[in-house]
């Protein structure tokens, strides 16, 4: 039976909107995963920024089977210990006063754009609708979440989309201030875009944009779906630049692999989401926020986010000296554990070449487009392991330079 679940089963039994790699996992252990045949690959890739503390941690599988023992889902009709703790401690550690559970980032992204649909209705009335968000983003696949990242890839050829969302180039202020107005009810960024080729939002632009949205009465939405919980070196992003939103989506790492994600915002602005107004019949599981908490217990300590910089240097430096040996990036950029190697202008498009040659390598990496080749491993992986995996993603640049 085992043999027969092979990647041809997939186009079989599978919608066709994947196109997944020919390589099963079956075991993780920390920063290494084994396939079907036994294989060792050394995991720069984290489930797309979201096993932060890599596969197995004993603290999540600690966590876990405790809760599993205790009791696995109620209705929201009722709360529950482990989600009361999940939301104090996030109250506690971030800017926000209020809590909402869901299951991913794009329903942690729906609830904010309703949220803030929602307010400013109760604000400005129905003309106060706009929403703005940026070119090359990206917040979910909800149709509204697609809609509002900026990439018509993914959102065109669905019908009509939500109305009232504008786009702008991201970092540019002046073409915000000549778009936001007292009609906006938001703006919505990711501090890092992430899909988008890991690019990073100025230290300016984000001054500004808080200010602006303070002078319109708009809302500030920050998506940290992949950002946040660590993977920069701060728990979440904004507090690099000293900057608070009204609203902040987290998910991906908040769970280290379980499904789970939150929506934090200020009381005031939580107060329009009343009794019946939003839900999710998952949200607030406790399974998924007794692991959330276990989460948030290792990652929210000086070691881990202060190890995270650390780790950030060593990585900038091995792809450094690779590049010194075959010149294929234009520059390296990110924070913490969320880093881009930019293709130059002789590599471009060939992002995935990379990706696949480093499987053939032993080393499991992400693209972030078609011109970056996106690392976002465990916040814990070893000094070793980083070396090593250097050292096959190495392997793979000389043999895409050699054709």
């Amino acid at each position: 039976m085992q043999s027969q679940l092979n990647r041809a089963l997939f186009d079989q039994v599978m919608v066709p909107n994947y196109n997944p790699s020919s390589v099963i996992p079956v075991r993780g252990e920390g920063a290494r995963v084994w396939d079907q045949q036994g294989r060792e690959y050394i995991d720069f890739a984290g489930g797309i920024a979201v096993n932060c503390l890599g596969h197995c941690h004993p603290a999540l599988v600690g966590a876990l089977k405790e809760q599993g023992e205790k009791l696995w889902h109620l209705s929201n009709v009722m709360t529950n210990e482990p989600a009361l703790q999940l939301a104090k401690t996030l109250t506690e550690v971030t800017f926000a006063d209020r809590v909402y559970f869901a299951n991913s980032g794009a329903e942690a992204n729906e609830a904010a754009l309703k949220l803030a649909r929602r307010w400013a209705l109760e604000q400005g009335g129905e003309e106060k609708n706009q929403i703005i968000a940026f070119t090359k983003a990206f917040h979910g696949r909800t149709f509204f979440t697609v809609t509002v990242g900026g990439q018509p890839a993914y959102s065109d050829g669905f019908g009509p989309k939500p109305e009232g969302v504008d786009h702008i180039e991201f970092n540019d202020l002046a073409a915000l201030e000549a778009v936001i107005s007292d009609r906006t009810c938001a703006v919505m960024l990711e501090p890092i875009q992430g899909e988008g080729g890991i690019i990073p939002a100025t230290q300016e632009f984000m001054e500004g944009v808080r200010a602006l949205c303070d002078k319109h009465n708009a809302l500030l939405i920050f998506d940290e779906v992949q950002t946040g919980v660590g993977r920069t070196g701060a728990l979440y992003a904004y507090q690099h630049y000293g900057v608070s939103p009204d609203i902040l989506t987290t998910a991906k790492a908040l769970g280290g692999g379980f499904p789970v994600a939150a929506m934090l915002t200020r009381a005031e602005v939580a107060s329009s989401l009343k009794v019946g107004t939003h839900g999710s019949t998952y949200g607030g599981n406790p399974l998924a926020c007794a692991v959330a908490n276990a989460v948030l217990s290792v990652v929210n300590t000086p070691e881990v986010l202060e190890g995270v910089i650390v780790k950030h240097r060593k990585f900038l430096d091995g792809l450094s000296a690779i590049n010194d040996k075959y010149q294929v990036f234009s520059e390296v950029r990110g924070q913490g554990l969320l880093i881009g190697a930019v293709l130059n202008d002789e590599f471009q498009g060939r992002a995935r070449d990379f990706l696949v040659a480093s499987a053939d390598a032993g080393l499991m990496c992400l693209v972030a487009g078609a011109n970056v080749v996106r690392f976002t491993p465990s916040l814990v992986i070893s000094d070793e392991e980083i070396e090593q995996g250097l050292a096959r993603f190495e392997q793979a640049v000389a043999k895409v330079k050699q054709g």
